[in-house]
């Protein structure tokens, strides 16, 4: 006759309370993949020496300014009116550095909005241009920001331009 192990009622209580743990780990594991993943994707910010813009500016209105050090700066201009999900000609022009790189990044100010990066490809000494779309947007009013980041011999250096978007209804 089989004999049986005697059954406790703690192996009973275990056994949801194991598949909860292992659940929580999994979903940790997979957060915290998301997360690398992300910053291996976007690029460590943390390589850019970052500088504020000049002054306050609205994109909608015309270029922005920011410099970059004592005798660099960089000019961003948007063509159009700034819409989700629009293909927007946008050119970097950079003054006083070598630039051997330049990429416009929009991120959203109060949520993650994805990846939202858009390399320029350069037309003449110190002018890149090039195409971007801002990601759609969830709210009636959006707000966003324009990140440059330009690559140079001395390193990564940027600055950034906040700017509104209203949904279209």
């Amino acid at each position: 006759m089989p004999t049986s192990l005697p059954h406790s009622d703690d192996d009973t209580h275990r056994s949801p309370l194991l598949k909860l743990l292992i659940v929580v780990t999994l979903i940790t594991m997979v957060v915290a993949l998301w997360y690398l993943v992300d910053y291996y994707l976007r690029g460590s910010s943390e390589d850019v020496t970052w500088y504020p813009p000049t002054k306050p500016c609205d994109l909608q209105q015309g270029p922005c300014e920011a410099s970059l050090g004592l005798d660099a700066r960089l000019v961003l201009d948007i063509e159009g009116e700034l819409q989700a999900l629009e293909t927007l000609p946008v050119e970097v022009q950079v003054e006083g550095i070598e630039a051997t790189a330049v990429m416009v990044e929009f991120v959203g100010r109060n949520m993650n909005m994805g990846f939202n990066r858009f390399p320029l490809t350069l037309q003449e000494e110190g002018r890149f241009r090039g195409d971007a779309q801002i990601g759609v947007c969830t709210e009636a009013v959006m707000p966003w920001r324009a990140q440059v980041i330009i690559e140079t011999s001395d390193g990564r250096k940027g600055s950034w331009f906040d700017f509104n978007v209203r949904r279209r209804l």
